[in-house]
């Protein structure tokens, strides 16, 4: 399967749907944040494994993830769970020259895998100050941290979205979130979309029937 016989997969499936979100996978090859070992598999509608015992997640999943986020241009969004950094790129794509994307991975080796695939698409992290003085670039701040925490200092976020499943939305994320923000996140078997209505008040609804790898929190 090539990339364009999946991204028509995904459009007949009614998993891509919007020309945002179709033209990001268009941009952003999924080959491009795989380990060596199973590129050849790049296309195939399926997780893989990246090490670490963490997957790069299914393109359906993640397809289905970024329309219910609904992302604008020039929109801040935190993405928790960076992995390979396929997911952050796809979101660079969408806010634009006028965004950020704040991703966060707790381990360090993942979190060096990333850095080196996102320099392949000049989506620079904050370590890199060469880019990130230049106005036209599109920025990735890429932290090394516990993802269940959010991450304070770049609060608050108009979207934030999570790769693997916590067991509740935590209350660092709703507190981080802009009020009218949404979060899209897996809890146990499910996609919770949470809106911010007002500081104390959300509107949720719940997706089920999917599986990823468990959020895992700093001791």
């Amino acid at each position: 399967m090539t990339k364009e016989d999946l991204i028509k997969e995904l459009v007949k499936d009614g998993y891509l749907k919007t020309p945002a979100v179709i033209g990001a996978f268009n941009a952003i090859d999924r080959k491009d944040f795989l380990p060596e070992e199973v590129k050849e598999r790049a296309y195939e509608n399926t997780a893989l494994p990246i090490g670490y015992e963490q997957t790069i997640s299914q393109p359906l999943v993640v397809a289905f993830m970024l329309e219910l986020l609904e992302i604008k241009p020039g929109e801040k969004v935190l993405d928790v769970g960076t992995g390979s950094g396929w997911n952050a790129a796809l979101i660079a794509n969408l806010v634009g020259n006028t965004g950020t994307v704040v991703s966060i991975e707790r381990v360090p080796e993942l979190y060096e895998f990333a850095k080196k695939n996102l320099v392949k698409y000049n989506f620079i992290d904050s370590a890199n100050s060469a880019l990130s003085q230049r106005a036209s670039a599109v920025l990735v701040k890429l932290i090394q941290g516990d993802g269940s925490l959010g991450y304070e200092t770049e609060a608050p976020y108009d979207k934030i979205v999570a790769g693997a499943a916590a067991q509740e939305i935590p209350a660092v994320w709703k507190e981080q979130l802009k009020i009218g923000g949404r979060i899209v996140a897996p809890v146990k078997d499910s996609i919770i979309v949470l809106d911010k209505i007002s500081k104390d008040k959300f509107k949720q609804k719940d997706y089920f029937g999917f599986s990823f790898v468990p959020l895992i929190k700093d001791l």
